[in-house]
C-alpha cells in the first residue's frame, strides 16, 4: 500500500490490549467502509461528545483539543447550533432562489479582504474550492501548468488530488504539475528565505514551459501547513513577482491559515504584504458544517463567469450561510485573533524554554494558534525522528492531549487547537507535553 504522508504519519496500525469494544467498532469500520480509511493514534479514540477545547469518549473521559482546526469557534458553540437550528426550521434550499444570507454575509466576509477582492463564489469543501479556483486560473490564463510545494495538500477531488503530493505515490501528480520545496526557515538561512523560495518557482516555471505546459498557477497554503508550519513573513512577495511576471496567477490557499488562525491577521496571506488573486476557504468557515469559498479579483474571474454558469447545489445555501456567519460574528465580536496571539505566544515561550532540556526538541515556531514542534535526532545535525515524533503524539494521546504531526519526515508535531483554546487550556497542555518529554528523553 502506498504511503501518505498527512494521512499515514499519525494512523492506527495495530495495537495489542485494546478495549473489546474498540476492536469490535475498528472491525466494522474497515468491514463498512473499507480500506482507504484511516484512523488517528495507535490506540484510536472514540468519540461521543465535545465542548469548547474539549472532548469527551464513550467512557466519560475528557481530552484536551489541540489540533482541530475545523471547530475554530470550539466543538458544540451554542450561537452556531442556534443560527443552524433557526434556519433549518425556516428553510433550507439552493442558490437559484433569492435570499438575504448569502448577500449580507458575503458582504461583511469581503470586507476583510483587500479592496481588490470583491467577489466571491461557494462551495461546500476546501477542495471544491481549489478545483474551482484552479479552472477559474486557466481560464484567465490559457495555461494549465501549476506550482505547489512538496508535501502540499490542497483537496481530493480528481483534479486537486493529482496537485497533492501529501496523499503519496498512489495518487499522482498531474504531468502539468511540478512541485517545489517548502521554505524550511530551521536548514535555510532566513534572511534569504523568500529569494531562495522564488528561485525555486521560478525553475518550476521554466520546467513546466519547457513541457509544453504554459503556466497558470502557484497554488500554495500560507502557512505551509502539510509541509511542516513555516511561516516566516517575507517567504511569499518574491515568489508572487515571478508568477505574476509569468503571466500566472497567485492562488492561496486559506482553509487552513484563513478565520484568523495566525492571530496577525484575518488571512495567512496578508502577514506575507501580498494581495493574491485568488484566495479559497473552507474547514473552519462553519465550525463543522460543510460550507467553502473562492474569493477573486474580478478581472481575473470574469472569462469564467462569462463563459460557464455556475451553480452548486449545497454551496452557500442558507444552512450552511448561518453557520458561516455565526462563525464570524464569533470571531470579530470576541476577538479570538487576539485571543490566538496571546495564547499561541505564551505556547510557543513555553515549549521553547524546554529545548536546553530536551534536545530532540529542535525548532519551535508559528502564529497565533499554529504551533510546529520539530523533533530531530540531534539539534547539530537536524536530523528528522519520526519515530520520537510518533512517540510523543501516542504518549500525549493516553495522557488525554490530542496533536498530530506533519511534513515530508512525519516529525513536525501539529499543535492547531480550536480558537477558544484558553490560557487553562495551554497550562494543561504543558503540563502533559513537559511530562512526556521528560519521560522519552
Amino acid at each position: 500500500m502506498a504511503f501518505s504522508t498527512i494521512m499515514d504519519s499519525n494512523s492506527y496500525t495495530g495495537a495489542e490490549d485494546l478495549d473489546p469494544a474498540i476492536d469490535t467498532m475498528i472491525e466494522k469500520r474497515r468491514s463498512t467502509l473499507g480500506p482507504s480509511y484511516r484512523l488517528f493514534y495507535n490506540r484510536p479514540v472514540h468519540l461521543v461528545k465535545g465542548s469548547g477545547a474539549h472532548l469527551f469518549d464513550a467512557d466519560g473521559t475528557k481530552y484536551l483539543d489541540a489540533y482541530n482546526n475545523v471547530a475554530s469557534v470550539g466543538h458544540c458553540n451554542p450561537r452556531v447550533i442556534e443560527a443552524v437550528t433557526n434556519q433549518m426550521s425556516a428553510l433550507n434550499t439552493h442558490t437559484r432562489y433569492l435570499h438575504g444570507n448569502i448577500l449580507d454575509y458575503s458582504e461583511q466576509l469581503l470586507a476583510t479582504f483587500p479592496e481588490e477582492i470583491s467577489s466571491i463564489m461557494f462551495t461546500c469543501t476546501g477542495s471544491e474550492a481549489n478545483d474551482l479556483a484552479v479552472r477559474v486560473a486557466e481560464g484567465h490564463t490559457g495555461g494549465t501548468g501549476i506550482i505547489v510545494t512538496e508535501e502540499a495538500y490542497h483537496g481530493n477531488s480528481a483534479l486537486i488530488s493529482g496537485m497533492s503530493p501529501s496523499l503519496g505515490t498512489g495518487v499522482p501528480l498531474g504531468a502539468n504539475v511540478r512541485t517545489v520545496p517548502a521554505p524550511d526557515s530551521y536548514r535555510v538561512d532566513p534572511a534569504h528565505l523568500g529569494r531562495w523560495f522564488a528561485e525555486h518557482v521560478t525553475v518550476a516555471v521554466a520546467d513546466l514551459e519547457r513541457h509544453g505546459h504554459r503556466f497558470s498557477a502557484l497554488l500554495l497554503d500560507s502557512i505551509f501547513s502539510s509541509d511542516g508550519i513555516y511561516v516566516d513573513p517575507s517567504i511569499l512577495a518574491p515568489a508572487v513577482e515571478v508568477v505574476h511576471r509569468a503571466g500566472g496567477v497567485f492562488i492561496a490557499d486559506e482553509v487552513q491559515p484563513g478565520f484568523a488562525r495566525t492571530g496577525e491577521a484575518m488571512w495567512g496571506f496578508q502577514r506575507h504584504g501580498v494581495v493574491p488573486d485568488l484566495v479559497t476557504m473552507g474547514k473552519p468557515m462553519g465550525n463543522g458544517i460543510p460550507v467553502a469559498a473562492m474569493a477573486a479579483r474580478p478581472d481575473i474571474l470574469d472569462r469564467f463567469a462569462r463563459e460557464t454558469p455556475y451553480f452548486n447545489t449545497f454551496g452557500g445555501n442558507p444552512v450552511s450561510m448561518a453557520a458561516a456567519q455565526a462563525v464570524l460574528d464569533i470571531i470579530q465580536g470576541d476577538n479570538l485573533a487576539e485571543r490566538a496571539v496571546e495564547v499561541g505566544s505564551a505556547l510557543r515561550s513555553e515549549l521553547s524554554a524546554l529545548i536546553q532540556d530536551y534536545p530532540f526538541l529542535g525548532d519551535v515556531r508559528g502564529t497565533g494558534l499554529y504551533t510546529a514542534v520539530e523533533i530531530v535526532t540531534d539539534p547539530d545535525t537536524r536530523n528528522h525522528d519520526r519515530a520520537q515524533a510518533q512517540r510523543i503524539v501516542d504518549a500525549m494521546r493516553d495522557r488525554h492531549v490530542l496533536v498530530s504531526v506533519c511534513g515530508g519526515h512525519g516529525n513536525i508535531l501539529k499543535i492547531r487547537p480550536p480558537l477558544v483554546f484558553s490560557m487553562s487550556d495551554m497550562d494543561w497542555f504543558m503540563s502533559v507535553f513537559t511530562a512526556v518529554a521528560k519521560e522519552l528523553s
